[in-house]
Order: C-alpha cells, then structure tokens, then sequence
C-alpha cells in the first residue's frame, strides 16, 4: 500500500510541483528551469513505467466514449510532452550547453506553446482521475465513513477555485499563450511570487473541475437511462406473462 501511495500520489505530487516551477522561468532564471525541467522528464519516465500496463491493454476490451476520450487525451499529452522534450535538447543553454547544437528562436516560442497546453491536458487528465485520487487520498488519512457536510463543502470550495481560475486566465493572459499569439506580458515577480503559483494552480484546476463533474453528471445520466431502459423491459416481460397466462 505504501508504494502505491507513492507511485499514484506522491510521484503525481512531484510532478505537478516541478512542472509548476519550470513556468517560473522569468524568476528562477535558466540553470534551475533546466534543472527542474530534467527532474520532471525523469519523473514522467518513472511514471510511464509504473503504468505499463496502460500501454499494454491498449487493445484488449471494448471501447466505449469515455475510454475513446482517454486514450486521445493521453494521446494529446505524450505528444505534447514529446514536444517539450525534443525542444529542450535544442534550446538548452545550461544542461545540455555541451551539445553542438544551434538555438532557435522558433523552437524556444514551440517550447513554450507546448508548455501550456501541457498545463490544460494535465488539468484535464487530473479531472478524469479525480475519484480516484480522492480515494487514494481518503485511504491515506483513514477516512471512510462519507459525510454530507464535508461533501458540500468541497464542492463550494470546487466552485470558488473554478471562479478564481476564470479570473487567472485573465490575469495570466493564458489564451494568447494558447492560441501562439505573441505577447510582451509577463509576470512582475519583483513584485509578487506567491500569487503567481497560486494563479497557475487555479488556472490547472479550472479545466480538472469541470470535467470532473461534467464526467459525474454524464454517469448519472448513463445510469438513469439504463435503469428506465431495465424498468421498461421489466414492464413489458411483465406484460408479455399476464398476456400469455390469459
């Protein structure tokens, strides 16, 4: 229990946290960027190998919706991942400054477009996941018995931190880096660190929250239908016997 703790939460943990860092380039300048942009692909390896069998069972059992869409985002973000990787071996002034390898302006702008896509793909991968982190999570504090007050008040704070990311995106500028729109607006970290990080951590969770409860409500829904489908045929078996019995 103790190494999957480890593997689903704290590695995951891990990952977010120097993911989060390396945005901070403007603050930490290019040696610890580097630095935590190696440690995160070191970590990825370490994930990708903890769930091998992902990989592997690609091909077996059916594929529904939801298994579609995982697999396309999981898609989406090795991809994008890939990007970043082959990009930072190009553009690599510190780690890699060894490597007879000319930079590129281009690749530095596709670095960073990359990277934040890779911040909503996350989010959105963190959101389809979210049950289970949460299970994960209530496993390593003991916590069993559900309860109505701590349920709400969760999902008032998951409404809060939504509001807030709406308003990071803002301040963040995140969809000109979205869409490659080229901007001179960057964070004042001479004036304020912390709020920066928050911000990110905000604008991460917009994208996990809704479609953690967009997924919710789409598995409510798929149940209720085929609850009424089951009631339905239970009423016309019913009917077919009364009518036979007559």
């Amino acid at each position: 229990m103790k190494m999957i703790l480890v593997n689903r939460l704290a590695l995951p943990a891990g990952m977010a946290v120097f993911l989060f860092l390396s945005l901070a380039y403007w603050w930490l300048d290019n040696l610890p960027h580097e630095i935590f942009g190696t440690a995160l692909f070191a970590m990825i390896a370490w994930h990708i190998g903890v769930n091998r069998f992902w990989f592997k069972n690609l091909f077996r059992a059916r594929y529904d919706v939801r298994r579609i869409l995982i697999v396309l985002l999981h898609v989406a973000l090795i991809a994008n991942m890939a990007v970043l990787l082959v990009t930072s071996l190009f553009i690599s002034k510190s780690v890699l400054a060894f490597l007879p390898i000319p930079d590129s302006i281009y690749l530095r702008d596709i670095h960073w477009f990359s990277a934040y896509w890779a911040m909503m793909i996350v989010g959105i991968h963190l959101g389809l996941h979210w049950t289970r982190v949460m299970a994960l999570v209530r496993t390593a504090l003991n916590i069993s018995a559900p309860n109505v007050v701590r349920t709400w008040a969760l999902r008032l704070a998951a409404v809060a931190l939504a509001g807030f990311g709406l308003w990071s995106f803002s301040v963040l500028g995140v969809w000109a880096k979205l869409t490659f729109t080229y901007s001179l607006d960057f964070w004042n970290f001479t004036a304020a660190v912390t709020p920066f990080f928050w911000h990110w951590v905000a604008v991460v969770a917009l994208p996990a929250i809704v479609v953690h409860y967009a997924a919710g409500l789409r598995k409510k829904r798929t149940r209720a239908v085929a609850a009424g489908n089951r009631a339905s045929f239970g009423s016309k078996l019913e009917g077919s016997e009364s009518a036979y019995q007559a």
